[in-house]
């Protein structure tokens, strides 16, 4: 019985190792991105609604 539990716990366990890979692919994604000025500027600007000089925000309700 408690190899059973044993395995049952080790697939479960699995599955939270493959999400948390996942997740930190993604996270390296993420601060590959924010190394770029550029990047960081686009995001700014849709994020918090930040503008450029001569630039007007328009937001559309999704």
């Amino acid at each position: 019985m408690e190899i059973i539990q044993k395995y049952q716990e080790k697939s479960v366990l699995e599955k939270q190792l493959t999400e948390l890979k996942n997740d930190e692919a993604a996270l390296k994604v993420n601060v590959e991105k924010l190394q770029d000025p550029d990047y960081i500027a686009r995001y700014a600007r849709e994020k918090y609604l930040y503008s450029k000089d001569g630039e007007f925000i328009i937001r559309i309700p999704e």
